[in-house]
This record gives C-alpha cells, sequence and structure tokens, in this order.
C-alpha cells in the first residue's frame, strides 16, 4: 500500500508543518480534549486533508477493516460546501458489536446516524481501471443496520468546521456499532429499504437506502473507484454507507436502535468515557 511511503519531499514536509495540529487531533480522540485551529494550522485541500487524516489513524493504531463514507446526502453535502462523499477507515478499537455498550466523552457533542453497513465477500484490489457497478456488485456478500456516531474534535462543530478540517478529523467518527452481517443475493436491492432510528425506544428519525447516494450501492462503487489507487478494499471489509436517518443528538445514558427491514436490526447503549480506550 503506497502511503506515506510515496510521499514528495514538498509533502512531508507539508505534514511536519501540520504535525502540532495532528497531535491535537490524536489527544481529543483519545482524551476527549478540544481542538482550537491556529493561523498556521488552515488545512488548503483535500488532498493534505486526507494525509492529515493518515497520520491522525496511524497515531491511534488503526488495522480494521471497517470504513465509514460520509456526506453521501445532498443535505450533508450542502452543509459541508462539497459535491461529494468522504471515506474514512474506522480503528477497530471505535467498532462495536450489537448490543455493546458505547463509551463516549461528554465534552464531544455526540450524534447519531442510522446507515447500512455492506461487507466485501472478495477484495477490490488497486488498479488503473474504474470499477464498474456491476463489479462492485458482484464483490458484496453482505449487509447489515449500522449505527454510527459523529461529532467533530474541533470546537467549532462539524457544520462550521468545513469538508477539509472534518476530512482530517477522521469524518468526525466517534464509534461504529455494526448489527449481524445478513447475506445479500445479486437481486437485492437497499435502495427502497427503510431504516428506522429509535432513542430511548422513541422513534426520532426515518429514512431508506435511496438517500447514500440514491442507493447505499453507490457508495460502495464511489469508494471502490476512490481507494484504487490508494491500495484498494480488502475482502471482509464493512463499510458504513453514510446516513438515511439524518443526525440525532445523543448522550451518556441513551439507548440507540436502527430497524433497517430486511437486514435486521443493531443496537446499543451510550457510556460516559473518562479514560482512552484500550486497543481492541
Amino acid at each position: 500500500m503506497c502511503r506515506n511511503s510515496c510521499l514528495s519531499q514538498k509533502e512531508r514536509r507539508l505534514l511536519e508543518k501540520f504535525e502540532p495540529l495532528i497531535k491535537k487531533l490524536i489527544d481529543a480522540r483519545l482524551t476527549g480534549s478540544m481542538v482550537d485551529i491556529e493561523g498556521n494550522e488552515q488545512i488548503e485541500n483535500l488532498e493534505t486533508a486526507y494525509q492529515i487524516q493518515e497520520k491522525v489513524l496511524e497515531g491511534l493504531g488503526n488495522g480494521s477493516v471497517f470504513w465509514k463514507v460520509g456526506s453521501t446526502s445532498e443535505e450533508a453535502q450542502k452543509k459541508l460546501g462539497t459535491d461529494e462523499p468522504g471515506s474514512c477507515r474506522v480503528p477497530g478499537k471505535y467498532c462495536f458489536q450489537n448490543g455493546d455498550q458505547i463509551p463516549v466523552f461528554d465534552t464531544h457533542d455526540v450524534w447519531v446516524e442510522g446507515e447500512f453497513g455492506i461487507r466485501l465477500g472478495s477484495e477490490l484490489p488497486s488498479r488503473e481501471e474504474a470499477y464498474s457497478h456491476s463489479e462492485v456488485i458482484s464483490a458484496i456478500d453482505g449487509a447489515a443496520a449500522a449505527l454510527e456516531l459523529v461529532g467533530s474534535r474541533f470546537r467549532s462543530g462539524i457544520a462550521d468546521s468545513g469538508r477539509y478540517n472534518v476530512t482530517a478529523d477522521c469524518g468526525a467518527n466517534i464509534a461504529l456499532c455494526i448489527g449481524e452481517i445478513a447475506t445479500l443475493s445479486k437481486r437485492t436491492s437497499l435502495k427502497d429499504n427503510p431504516a428506522e432510528l429509535y432513542v430511548n425506544d422513541k422513534k426520532v428519525a426515518s429514512g431508506s437506502g435511496e438517500k447514500a447516494l440514491g442507493d447505499p450501492i453507490n457508495v460502495m462503487v464511489w469508494l471502490a473507484n476512490q481507494q484504487r489507487r490508494r491500495g484498494g478494499l480488502r475482502a471482509g471489509s464493512v463499510v458504513s454507507t453514510g446516513t438515511c436517518t439524518g443526525l440525532y443528538k445523543v448522550k451518556p445514558g441513551d439507548n440507540i436502535r436502527l430497524s433497517c427491514g430486511i437486514i435486521g436490526d443493531v443496537s446499543a447503549s451510550l457510556d460516559k468515557m473518562t479514560v482512552m480506550l484500550n486497543d481492541k
């Protein structure tokens, strides 16, 4: 995988400039602190934002097969001033299963999103040629209901941070909770599959797969082609394809659940975190 080893001297010098910001973002994820942007820490383009993200992930200890894709709805893209999604790998220590208790810092604003988690049964490796819709569908072997917790480590919050800062901040991901994977046939459509979000047993939002780029499969095609020159996607990768329910604010003590029709439910409870998570 060609990542930091392939950086030019100019890119290395640029990342050295952002070392203090990278450290602050790592510390905020581990301790619950908040980040203020200094005058010389303004991120000027998307590629630099992804390079900072990668360094943050290195500092958090990333080796998982979990991914998140955000800004897959028109509403989310409008808020961030972009016309395309964004991606980030999710470290294993921030990935949870159905019924788990998820620790969160009460110093961070925490929002929950109802999403679809799609698993690849076969690899989509690096290559020059773009992946087709049919190739990506052939690589998918299952899907699950997914809950993503999001919240910016920047004091300005998600909406006011802008695309570059949100990308550097690991797509504002706090945690990902994936339900039991249901087997999908190639004829199964998630476009019209419902997604109903509950907080403390009260239905607070609903939507369908159509809100994620028109179909969660379209998100998978986008990610496969974004990553085909960045190392590709491994077999077994699970991708959370962006909110189908919008965002709903939650706090420690809340119980959250997503019901996703034919692919089942996922639930979790939120607990106040006072120390950093141990590596999984």
